[in-house]
This record gives structure tokens, C-alpha cells and sequence, in this order.
């Protein structure tokens, strides 16, 4: 096989973007450029890589095998360069982070005083819901990845980064705003309107919710937070969010954290990373750094 690390790369941006023009924007390159480039490095693998139904790509097995040994390489020539800048003394190269959507909510402000300390560095940040941040965990896509349940059938390095507070909010104007020692038994008769099954504010919440035996009467399954703050705030139900959700306030927009026995849930965020990753000096820069700002608070 005869292909360049440019053909590469192209093919990795088709595989994590699912089409030939997202790829090719990816790259910066021309659509026509990107499809001859990828008809190249199939021809020179001998097998079909992907295929296209309905305008979208599908990448078969040795694409699949393809686009992991093309990520693999791609970090370990990242992990290099970055080497090299640090033996120039060079605070340069790229910081790849996942977190699941609710750390949105802190994570810049703890990028931003990164970015002040090494302007050099280039940042990229997906935030997605938690199934979005576990499967780019599993394919080793970014350095790190925060989120607030990680999975137990990986091999991870695992740190406790601060507590995440699960909150039960109403609207500012329903009278459970204004009860003291709400209990659950009080709110079978209310609708819930939750995040989307697999979330980990969700997944807090039904494990305390299974735990007591209490069945939420569910009206309303959404994947962020300010659509479940939008439609309590709106009077369609309660909702159970995390209390950064709310910025750390008791109340905001309408809606209000409501005094219902045993919580706030507790619930933490986690700074994790495969464990046999090795990480790049940013990365471990990037670890140091957001662990010493969130113990500082």
C-alpha cells in the first residue's frame, strides 16, 4: 500500500464527519480534491473503504481499521511535534477535549486561563450529550474528556475533578417554590421533564429515583438543559437538572431549585483518559492546570 499522510488525513476528517464535503471543508480542500484523494487510498488498499446510501457515508471494516490507524498515527506525530516544541522550549501544539454538555457551563472560563498562560496553543473542544463524549472515549478521538458518570468496562485514569449537584427546579410562579421539605411522594402526582435517557444528570436521577421507589410521570424527555429549563419555566412539569445548569444560583429565568427531601444528589465530575494513553506535555500542562484552579476555589 502507497498513500500519504495527507490522503490521511482526509480520510479520518470522512470518517468523523460522514461526508466527502464536511471532509473536504474539514481539510480546506475542494470536494472534487478530497474524492479523487480518497479514491486514491482505496484503489491503493484494494478493499472498498466506504460506502455512500442516502448521501451519507458508511465506512466498512477495513475503513473502520483504517480510520483507527490513521487516528493512531495522527496523535503519535502530534505527540511528537509537541515533544520537539518542548525541547525548544515552545509552549506549542493542539489540546483536544470532549465534555458532556453540562460542563459547558465552567469549562471556558478553565480553557480561557489555559489559553492566557500559552497563546500558542490550539484548542479544540466538542461538547455533546454523554453517549456523544463516550463514543469519541472509546475511538481515543480527544486527550481528555470530562463527564459526570464515566463508563466501568474501560480501562481509565480517573480523577475526581468537583461536586455536580443534581437539583429538582420548578417554575418561579408554581407554589412548590415556595414549600419547604418537598417530599417525593408529594410530586407523584406533578410531570417530570428530564434529559434525554443516557444523559448523567439522567441517570442520577433514576438511580435515586428506583432506589426510592418512586415512579416519575414523565412528560417531556429533552437533550439540554435550557430546553428543560425553557419548558419548566413554561409550566409543563418539574425538571431535574444540574444545579451548574443554573449557574450555581437557586433560581434563573423563571424556574427555581425547589427544597425536595434528600437533594441536591450528589454527583461529581471526572477528569478521565484512557489509560494506556500516553499524554502529550499540553496535555498533561491542560491536567495540572484545571486541577489546581478547581482546588484553588
Amino acid at each position: 500500500m502507497n498513500f500519504t499522510f495527507r490522503q490521511l488525513r482526509i480520510f479520518l476528517a470522512l470518517a468523523e464527519t460522514g461526508s466527502v464535503s464536511a471532509a473536504a471543508k474539514k481539510m480546506h480542500v475542494t470536494q472534487p480534491t478530497a474524492s479523487m484523494q480518497l479514491k486514491e487510498i482505496s484503489a491503493s488498499v484494494g478493499l472498498p473503504l466506504y460506502e455512500v446510501i442516502g448521501k451519507k457515508v458508511f465506512l466498512t471494516e477495513e475503513g473502520k481499521a483504517l480510520a483507527s490507524t490513521a487516528r493512531e498515527i495522527t496523535q503519535s506525530l502530534a505527540a511528537f511535534e509537541q515533544h520537539v516544541h518542548a525541547t525548544k522550549g515552545i509552549a506549542k501544539g493542539h489540546l483536544r477535549i470532549a465534555v458532556v454538555s453540562t460542563a459547558k457551563y465552567f469549562m471556558p472560563r478553565l480553557m480561557g486561563s489555559f489559553c492566557k498562560q500559552h497563546p500558542l496553543v490550539d484548542v479544540s473542544l466538542q461538547i455533546l450529550n454523554r453517549d456523544g463524549v463516550l463514543a469519541r472515549l472509546r475511538q481515543n478521538a480527544d486527550d481528555l474528556y470530562i463527564m459526570s458518570i464515566p463508563p466501568d468496562d474501560v480501562a481509565l485514569i480517573d480523577e475526581v475533578l468537583m461536586p455536580n449537584p443534581i437539583v429538582v427546579i420548578a417554575a418561579s410562579t408554581d407554589p412548590l417554590a415556595k414549600q419547604k421539605n418537598v417530599t417525593l411522594n408529594d410530586l407523584r402526582s406533578h410531570r417530570f421533564i428530564l434529559r434525554e435517557s443516557g444523559s448523567g444528570t439522567r441517570v442520577t436521577a433514576d438511580q435515586h429515583f428506583r432506589k426510592k421507589k418512586f415512579r416519575a410521570h414523565i412528560r417531556l424527555e429533552l437533550g439540554s438543559n435550557e430546553a428543560v429549563k425553557e419548558s419548566v419555566a413554561g409550566g409543563l412539569g418539574i425538571g431535574v437538572i444540574s444545579q451548574y445548569a443554573l449557574h450555581g444560583h437557586q433560581k434563573e429565568h423563571g424556574v427555581r431549585v425547589i427544597d425536595v427531601d434528600e437533594f441536591p444528589l450528589k454527583s461529581s465530575w471526572h477528569l478521565v483518559h484512557l489509560a494506556a494513553k500516553n499524554l502529550s506535555p499540553i496535555a498533561l500542562a491542560f491536567k495540572e492546570h484545571i486541577m489546581r484552579e478547581i482546588h484553588r476555589k
